[in-house]
Order: C-alpha cells, then structure tokens, then sequence
C-alpha cells in the first residue's frame, strides 16, 4: 500500500512538472539572438531531476517536448529531437551527478557538467541539422557558432543553473510541508539556504547574462 502511495505521489508530480514545464515554455519567451529564445522550462524538470531522480527528468522532457512539437512547434520531428537532447544533456546529467552526490558540491559539480555537456552538444546538433531544415549552407552555419549559438547556449546553460540552484531550497520545504515527499528524506547540505557568497555570486551571473542577452540582441 505505502509503495502505491508512493508511485501515486510520482506520478501526479510528474503531471504537475509537465504541466508547469509546458506553461513556462509557452508564456516565457526571451529572444536573445537569431531564432534562438531563452525559455526557463528546463529548471523545472532540472528541479523535477534533483528531487525525484535523472529518470523523473527524462520522461518529463520527452512528454513537454512532444506536447511542445504538436501544439506550438514549427520545426517537427527535428526539434523535438534537439529539445529532448538539449533538456537531458543538462537536466539527467545534473541530477545523476547530484544522484550520486547529494552534496552541495554535488549539486554545483552537477549543474556545470550539465551545462558544459549541453553546450557542447547543441554546438554539435546545430552545425549537422541546421543547415537541413533552415535550408542555409553549412558554412553560413559554422561561421555563426562562435558569435551567436556558442553565447547562447552558455547564456541558457547559467540561467537555468543559477534559477535550479535557487529555487531547489524553497521548492523542497514546500513539497516537505504539503506531504508530497517524506520529511526525513532530502536532508542533504544542496538543500539548505545558500550562503551569502554563492547567492551574490549566482546574482553577478544573472546580471552578466542580461548583458549578454541585451548586445546579443543589440539592445546595447
């Protein structure tokens, strides 16, 4: 009976996170630079992944990023693709580091193997599958890496770890104190208030990615 509970507990946070994920996908929309916008939905299933484990985040970025492809998307099969790759390669790996080391170092260590893992690999992914569905040549593509989908993609990396890292302290309190995860469990260090210097510092690097988002765009 505890166990169906428990999986019944699973699965309605897992509607929960689909539902917030695909919200925050469609209302938040930052253009930063060419077609690409920032939109936060990969720090909810990156919180979903810290909380309930890297499965919980990878089903969650499958389900959005198909509701996503039938609903709002224009780019089909191939964004559904670079969406699940882009959301996983930061968010499981994230939460399989963090996993394995339910420390506050663990968390930071995990959060920027994730980011640099998903850098790296839509760097990739946009310099093969670019070129097909936009119909540009490839060397229109590869001569954009370095001004416009390399920021980017960093810009979209640091946001998402500085709102996850964030966001994991109140987010967990409030799940303890609803009942929907068991009070003795997710004690560790990641999940106590940050201190003063990683909350300054997480403030400098949201300060520098609106720069970057503001002259990517030509703002300023």
């Amino acid at each position: 009976m505890k166990s169906r509970r428990t999986d019944i507990k699973r699965l309605t946070m897992a509607a929960m996170l689909c539902a917030l994920a695909y919200l925050v996908m469609v209302l938040i929309k930052i253009p930063v630079v060419l077609f690409l916008s920032y939109e936060p939905k990969d720090v909810i299933i990156a919180l979903g992944g810290f909380i309930w484990g890297p499965s919980m985040a990878l089903w969650v970025s499958v389900a959005v990023s198909f509701v996503e492809m039938v609903t709002v998307s224009s780019t089909g099969y191939i964004g559904l693709i670079m969406n699940i790759l882009s959301t996983c390669s930061f968010a499981c790996t994230a939460a399989l580091i963090y996993k394995k080391k339910r420390t506050l170092s663990g968390a930071l260590i995990g959060l920027f193997v994730g980011s640099i893992l998903m850098t790296a690999l839509m760097l990739g992914w946009n310099y093969l599958i670019t070129p097909m569905y936009m119909n540009i040549p490839r060397e229109a593509v590869a001569a954009l890496l370095l001004p416009a989908f390399l920021p980017f993609n960093l810009i979209k990396a640091m946001l998402n770890s500085v709102f996850t890292f964030l966001l994991y302290g109140p987010v967990i309190n409030a799940l303890r104190n609803t009942g929907f995860i068991d009070k003795s469990k997710e004690q560790s260090s990641a999940s106590r208030k940050p201190k003063y210097l990683l909350i300054a510092a997480c403030a400098l690097v949201t300060v520098a990615c609106v720069l970057g988002i503001l002259l990517l765009n030509g703002t300023i």
